[in-house]
């Protein structure tokens, strides 16, 4: 009897569902005609700061990755746009990406890791994204300062869009 119920439970854990069973196993005193309900969700929620991060930082870094071509190419950053709105990105992004290596950081020094991966990994990509912007602004600017003898302000010049 003892071998009977241990291939039944087998047979119940292999086929997980009831109606899976042969007709004649139906039959056994050990089948249980309630279905067995299995659920694969996720209990994990993404935090709001998380969404937030991954939000900015996809946009921050190719509009940072615009802002150092034209810099590069040009000398100065890019143009304020109508009513200052592309200015106005241009220093958000800046700041969203160096909001988000200083988040790393201080997450990696409390840790021992990084941020999180978040949803579909989008918030590690993130950070990576972040690094790399980051690494790319310090060379661009290096460069800069280098060719130039400073790197343009914050505010439209006369130099560039005067």
């Amino acid at each position: 009897m003892g071998l009977c119920f241990l291939i039944s439970l087998v047979k119940m854990l292999v086929f997980v569902s009831p109606s899976c069973l042969l007709p004649s196993q139906k039959q056994h005193p050990y089948y249980n005609p309630k279905p067995i309900k299995i659920q694969c969700m996720s209990t994990q929620t993404t935090p709001p700061i998380e969404k937030i991060a991954i939000a900015g930082g996809l946009i921050s870094t190719p509009v940072i990755g615009w802002s150092l071509y034209t810099l590069k190419t040009t000398g100065c950053g890019l143009p304020p746009g109508p009513g200052g709105s592309i200015g106005a990105i241009e220093g958000v992004s800046y700041l969203v990406v160096v909001g988000i290596v200083g988040w790393s950081l201080y997450t990696k020094s409390k840790t021992g890791s990084g941020l999180p991966n978040g949803p579909f990994g989008l918030l590690g990509a993130v950070e990576g994204f972040s690094y790399l912007s980051l690494l790319a602004i310090l060379v661009v600017f290096g460069l800069q300062f280098l060719e130039q003898g400073s790197i343009p302000g914050p505010l439209p010049n006369d130099q560039c869009f005067g």
